[in-house]
């Protein structure tokens, strides 16, 4: 499942002339906008493992490309956060939305104590993945 979730990502990404890397920024940053979380440049190098000057090349790329903005925090001048562009978002909708809506269909046939049971399968890959190997 997770090849073909990844293929998924690549199919696009090669569509729009990306690189898998700019996907998973994109992602990234659609996921802290939706948690009402600002994201700086620091925090999406750290979230995706990229140093400093990987992450400047990522912005500047999906910046270049009409995908991201930086914007000056209206409070500390000097802080800048990146948000997605409204016509990434839409871009992204019109490839993987069909994907998501059939996701979203399957949940409908689970009741209450199932969704329980996948939210803990879930998260607890999730956690397996960001412990990246290391023993817990």
């Amino acid at each position: 499942m997770r090849q073909r979730v990844v293929g998924h990502v690549r199919q696009f990404a090669q569509r729009h002339g990306m690189h898998p890397t700019d996907v998973r920024a994109l992602i990234a940053l659609m996921d802290a906008s939706r948690a009402g979380e600002a994201m700086t440049a620091g925090r999406l190098g750290a979230a995706l493992g990229l140093n400093s000057a990987g992450t400047t090349a990522l912005v500047d790329r999906l910046e270049r490309a009409g995908h991201v903005r930086r914007v000056r925090d209206d409070r500390d001048r000097r802080r800048v956060t990146v948000e997605v562009d409204e016509r990434a978002v839409a871009l992204g909708w019109s490839h993987f939305g069909p994907l998501v809506g059939q996701a979203v269909e399957l949940l409908r046939g689970y009741d209450e104590r199932e969704w329980g049971a996948i939210a803990s399968f879930l998260a607890g890959v999730r956690d397996a993945a960001a412990a990246d190997g290391r023993e817990p």
